[in-house]
C-alpha cells in the first residue's frame, strides 16, 4: 500500500501491527557518469518491486530523497542535510507513525551516509519509548540485506558497494541507459583504506577527484537486472519477517 494514494480514514483502519516502511535515499554527485538522483532512483525500483511482492501487507511512505551527504559537498549538485538535522527528521517520523498507533516502523536505506546517522535514530526512539515493549524499530540499508555471492547469471568485479560503481551504474544501465554517461575510460578507485578496521573520518574528495569509487567500467544492464533482483528478495525476506514478528520478543 502506497501511504500517498490513501486518505486518512483508510490508514486509521489499518491494523496497527501493519509495518510503515520509510524508504530513505539521496540527492547528491555521483561521478562523471550518473545522475545525482541515483540513489533515489534505484531505491525507488527496489521499492516498487517489494510493494508488488508484498501487495497489502505493509504501507510505504513517499520516498525521502533528503540524505546526510555532507561529504559530497565539495561536488555541485549534493544536497545534504547535516548529520544531526537528518537525524532529527528520521526521529520525528518515526513519532509521527507511533502517534496513530503503529508498532512496526522500518526505515529502508539507500544510501550510505545515512547509515550511521539512521541507526543512532531507531537507538534514540527506543530510548525515547523504553518503557514500551511492543515496538520494533529497524533502520536496514538494502545492500546488507541480501547474499549477492549467492546471485547467478553475472560475474561481478566488485564484491562491495561503492559509489557510482559497478553496482550503482549497473542498476541505472537497467533502469535507464540514457541516464549513465561513458563509462569506459573511468579507472577503478579502491574502497579500502590502509587504517581498516578502524573507522576513518573522510570527505569523499580524499578518496577521489572525479567522485566514483568502484570500477564504473565493469558495468553492465545484465547485472543491473540480476542487482535489482538480489537485493529486492533481501528486503522482501526482511519484511515477512517484521510481519511474523510476535510482537513482543526480542529474536523475532
Amino acid at each position: 500500500m502506497q501511504l500517498a494514494e490513501m486518505n486518512w480514514c483508510q490508514v486509521a483502519a489499518l491494523s496497527k501491527d501493519t509495518p510503515w516502511v520509510f524508504p530513505v535515499a539521496a540527492v547528491e554527485q555521483h561521478g562523471h557518469h550518473l545522475p545525482v538522483y541515483t540513489d533515489s532512483l534505484l531505491l525507488g525500483e527496489i521499492v516498487r518491486r517489494v510493494e508488488f511482492a508484498m501487495e497489502d501487507r505493509i504501507v510505504i511512505a513517499p520516498l525521502q530523497w533528503l540524505g546526510n551527504s555532507d561529504h559530497h559537498l565539495d561536488f555541485p549538485g549534493t544536497v545534504s542535510a547535516a548529520p544531526r538535522t537528518y537525524l532529527d527528521l528520521l526521529g520525528g517520523m518515526v513519532e509521527n507513525a507511533l502517534m496513530h498507533g503503529f508498532r512496526r516502523i522500518v526505515f529502508l536505506n539507500g544510501h550510505g551516509g545515512n547509515d550511521v546517522p539512521g541507526r543512532q535514530a531507531v537507538f534514540e526512539a527506543r530510548q525515547r519509548h523504553r518503557q514500551r515493549s511492543d515496538l520494533l524499530l529497524l533502520f536496514a540499508t538494502y545492500w546488507h540485506l541480501a547474499d549477492l555471492a549467492a546471485a547467478d547469471a553475472a560475474t561481478f568485479r566488485q564484491s562491495q558497494m561503492g559509489h557510482a560503481c559497478e553496482w550503482e551504474t549497473s542498476m541505472i544501465l537497467r533502469l535507464n541507459p540514457r541516464l549513465v554517461g561513458k563509462i569506459d575510460s573511468l579507472e577503478t578507485v579502491e574502497h579500502r583504506g590502509a587504517f581498516e578496521p578502524a573507522s576513518r573520518a573522510w570527505i569523499t574528495k580524499d578518496i577521489t577527484a572525479k567522485g566514483h569509487i568502484g570500477e564504473p567500467s565493469a558495468a553492465t544492464a545484465e547485472k543491473g537486472e540480476v542487482l535489482f533482483r538480489t537485493f529486492a528478495e533481501g528486503a522482501v525476506r526482511m519484511l515477512e519477517r517484521v510481519v511474523a514478528w510476535d510482537g513482543r520478543s526480542w529474536k523475532g
